[in-house]
């Protein structure tokens, strides 16, 4: 199925953990085979590095911050528009393919 949620839409978490729960956050990257999709300072995780080389060059060893992707079942686009989470509709007018916000009724694709 295809995903209604794009790179570089506004979206809110609306389940999930504590934490996130409630942030408004870009979309940063989408994987729909995996129905999942990173969102810019969501589900941040903490990787410990170790010293790697490879190539002449060398890694610095430390803590590495990165955003885990979310199921996007958990998250709910933000209307650019009326500025409230809600559902998305699909219009079609013959080749043409667009977004429509359930709330105000506005096409949200430019």
């Amino acid at each position: 199925m295809k995903a209604k949620i794009r790179k570089g839409d506004q979206v809110m978490v609306i389940s999930g953990r504590d934490e996130d729960k409630g942030k408004k956050g870009e979309v940063i990257k989408v994987l729909p085979l995996a129905g999942r999709v990173v969102i810019q300072g969501i589900n941040m995780r903490v990787k410990h590095q170790s010293q790697v080389q490879a190539q002449g060059r060398s890694v610095a060893p430390g803590k590495i911050r990165f955003e885990a992707p979310v199921h996007i079942s958990n998250v709910m686009l933000v209307c650019p528009k009326c500025g409230k989470p809600t559902r998305i509709s699909i219009s079609r007018n013959g080749d043409d393919v667009q977004r429509v916000c359930k709330q105000c009724d506005e096409v949200i694709d430019k």
